[in-house]
Formats: structure tokens, sequence, C-alpha cells
């Protein structure tokens, strides 16, 4: 009996889909504003601005997107590990950071931050971001490793504040 039941669903489900197939496309398409432009007519260009530095806009969200981008998160430390093995440690702090701002609750990049940071010298900073890995993610299985460096960090730190 039920194997009958089943043999009358496929035929409903395929005339739905149809129906659906059938409904036209241009229904969510916005509406066309009427203007006395002819339609082929081509788009006014803004002006043009002075000139500027050009900026690395790949990693930042268009004002369109969602400030929270998991996927994005992952490449941004994807491409910040593999800068961190060629030595730029610049981009590798970039792109750490726009990982943490990609997905701002998320332990992993703070940590690598952390690294980059360390390895350049910016002993404050590394401080924070390593802090930052350890509040977000306080059952690190590395915790204590982190936290040794924490330390030794600050320890550099004072050294440095009573030799300046």
């Amino acid at each position: 009996m039920t194997g009958m039941r089943f043999g009358k669903t496929i035929p409903i489900l395929a005339a739905v889909s149809l129906l659906f197939a059938a409904w036209p496309a241009h229904a969510q398409d916005p509406p066309q504003e009427s203007s006395s432009k002819p339609a082929d007519a081509p788009a006014p260009t803004p002006p043009k601005s002075p000139a500027k530095k050009k900026k690395d806009t790949v990693t930042q969200n268009s004002p369109d997107q969602p400030a929270w981008d998991p996927l994005r998160a992952e490449k941004d430390l994807e491409v910040g590990q593999y800068y961190m093995r060629k030595g730029d440690l610049d981009a590798a702090i970039d792109r750490f950071q726009d990982a943490t701002t990609a997905k701002p609750g998320y332990a992993v990049p703070f940590k690598y931050l952390g690294e980059a940071q360390e390895k350049k010298g910016l002993k404050k900073q590394a401080i924070k971001s390593y802090q930052r890995y350890l509040d977000l993610y306080p059952h690190a299985e590395d915790g204590d490793k982190v936290r040794k460096k924490i330390a030794k960090l600050w320890k550099e730190t004072e050294k440095d504040k009573k030799h300046n």
C-alpha cells in the first residue's frame, strides 16, 4: 500500500516544478524608472576625484556585503600564512587583521596575528593579539604555550622601558 502512495507523489511534484518553471523570470526584477533618456544611453560617470594613493581593496567588503564573512576569513588566514612563510610580515599582518574583521569571534586569526607581530618586533600589539586569542578560546590546547609567550613579551617590553 505504501508503495502506491509514493507513486502518486512523483507526478504531483513534477507538475508543481513545471508550474514554477513557467513562472516569468523577470518577476523579481526591480521596477524600471521611467525617464526621458533612451534605454540604451550610457549611465553618467561620476566626477573624478583627485589622485589618491591606491589601496588594496581586494579584501575589503563592498558596502552591500555583510561584515561577517567566515569564508573570506578562512581565505585571509590561508593567504596570511602564505605571506608568513614567504617572510612578508606586513602583508601577513594585514591579512590576519582582515580575518579578524570578517569573523570577529574567531580566535585563530588572533593567534597568527600575534605571531606575525611578534616576529616583526611589535611586542605590545602581539601581547594584545595573543590575549584576545585566549579570551576567545580560553581552553585552547596551546593555551599554556601562548601564556608563556605573553609573559616573555611582557618581560621584554619591561626591559625595553628600562633601557630607554
